[in-house]
């Protein structure tokens, strides 16, 4: 994934680029960036990695160098940026946050129309944000350059450009995959991906781009230099799982939304008749505890804290680069409370069933701290493919996905004809399924939550929210 935040103000933005960057961390493990603008000095510009250390930690000492009243920043799951660029459009600081599905492509059409290179990284691979600012510059404006990279890119496209005149162009992808923000206060403005960090940093929600909108922003005001479409396909996945609780997306609290879509599931199992008889409900900390709160509360059970999540030294299981050491950090982050576990029959609420690697650890975790029985529940439909347009499912292969890898088990290369069945729990594929996942992960009862409720519980119009990892459909 990724989140980037951008101010323009007639103060000094550096403070508030640097928290409001920093309370994108949730978003991002591997790189992060900062650029300033200054109308004597022009741009100061730091990336540094972030896979072992903190965002805060990276750029304390960065702080005063920087000087400015315009700057953007991000958080990135992929290239180093942001990037300074310069071309007949002049000198401009850009990040992105999004998947190019065909860059190597859109690489060959760039030199084929008579580009002459790009800055390789070590792998040869080349950054994503430096070829969207290849794509833009082939056009005459910000506007039309924008424009036409979302239109050629397959795959989904936001993005920031700061000015050499101290200017922010603010651009949410062409369905509004991801949110776009702006706030307000008394000396300028902010652009940010997330709500709460500039609600934090004293500033007043003001607008939020449409799908496909382009926005310039700069302290006194902001306008719209290209209007919003009509089509979005904003994630669910923001509600579900990577928003952050403080964050409303379209008018809809995440943390408000978690509740409900927990009650929701408890709801519906309540007329199903397939409530089990549990001494606790919890939530797989940290993104699954507001599911499991509307969960409990919903089915008049208690809900309890059976193991926390240590996170002083290690704030995300995902951080190390080597698979091993990620494992053995999410097993050593679960600190049991055995006053909780030992002889209760324990229901456990997840945000979603992924690869479903750290559940099986979990439940053996548990049972191995005397649990009586383990009960699992999904707050998502089980995933059937991996997200093309962002990253939160993406993997190397389909068959990554514990849906998959069981529906190919028990049916071969047939089963894969037949995924909205299995994707269904009400049908005999779609039962067979559940039980073998339940099987496998050691569970004693496995439930999703229905697309339907999902759905519900987010409560914006459905057409209005992409469900391609469930579906297969955009």
């Amino acid at each position: 994934m990724g989140g980037f935040f951008g101010a323009a103000s007639h103060d000094d933005v550096v403070l508030d680029v640097f928290f409001g960057v920093d309370y994108h961390s949730h978003l991002g493990t591997r790189r992060a960036g900062m650029i300033f603008f200054d109308t004597e000095t022009g741009f100061q510009r730091e990336i540094h990695s972030i896979e072992n250390t903190p965002f805060r930690t990276k750029f304390e000492d960065d702080l005063q160098s920087f000087h400015g009243c315009s700057g953007i920043g991000c958080i990135s799951d992929t290239d180093p940026q942001p990037l300074l660029v310069r071309s007949h459009l002049g000198t401009f600081g850009i990040t992105t946050v999004g998947i190019i599905n065909n860059a190597e492509q859109l690489i060959e059409e760039c030199f084929s129309a008579g580009g002459k290179q790009f800055m390789a990284m070590s792998s040869g691979k080349v950054n994503n944000t430096e070829l969207v600012a290849a794509l833009i510059n082939q056009k005459d404006s910000f506007v039309e350059g924008i424009k036409f990279a979302q239109e050629v890119i397959d795959g989904s496209l936001t993005l920031l450009i700061m000015t050499d005149e101290g200017d922010i162009i603010a651009a949410r992808d062409k369905v509004g995959r991801l949110p776009v923000l702006i706030g307000k206060n008394e000396k300028g403005h902010c652009i940010s991906f997330e709500s709460f960090p500039y609600h934090k940093l004293d500033y007043d929600d003001e607008y939020e781009l449409g799908p496909g909108e382009i926005v310039r922003v700069n302290a006194d005001s902001y306008e719209t230099i290209s209007p919003a479409g009509n089509d979005m396909k904003i994630c669910a996945f923001l509600w579900t799982y990577y928003g952050y609780p403080n964050s409303n997306y379209e008018g809809q609290n995440v943390e408000v939304v978690r509740y409900r879509n927990g009650a929701i599931m408890a709801r519906d199992e309540a007329k199903a008749g397939t409530l089990p008889d549990v001494d606790y409900v919890a939530g797989v900390p940290d993104s699954g505890v507001p599911h499991g709160i509307g969960y409990a509360t919903e089915s008049k059970t208690p809900f309890a804290r059976p193991f926390i999540k240590y996170t002083p030294t290690w704030a995300r299981s995902f951080m190390p680069s080597n698979q091993e050491v990620r494992n053995r950090v999410a097993k050593m982050k679960q600190v049991p409370v055995p006053e909780l576990i030992a002889d209760k029959k324990l229901l456990l609420v997840d945000d979603s069933i992924v690869r479903g690697t750290q559940l099986r650890e979990t439940v053996d975790f548990l049972y191995g701290a005397g649990a009586k029985e383990v009960h699992m529940r999904s707050a998502c439909p089980p995933i059937m493919f991996s997200c093309k347009y962002l990253s939160f499912s993406s993997s190397k292969s389909e068959m990554d996905l514990i849906s998959r890898r069981v529906i190919q088990e028990l049916e071969g290369d047939e089963g894969q004809k037949h995924l909205e069945e299995y994707a269904d729990s009400s049908t005999e594929r779609g039962k067979c399924m559940l039980r073998t996942i339940c099987e496998k992960l050691g569970f004693d009862s496995l439930g999703y939550q229905s697309l339907d409720g999902m759905l519900e519980g987010i409560g914006i119009d459905p057409s209005k929210i992409c469900t391609y990892c469930w579906t297969g459909k955009e």
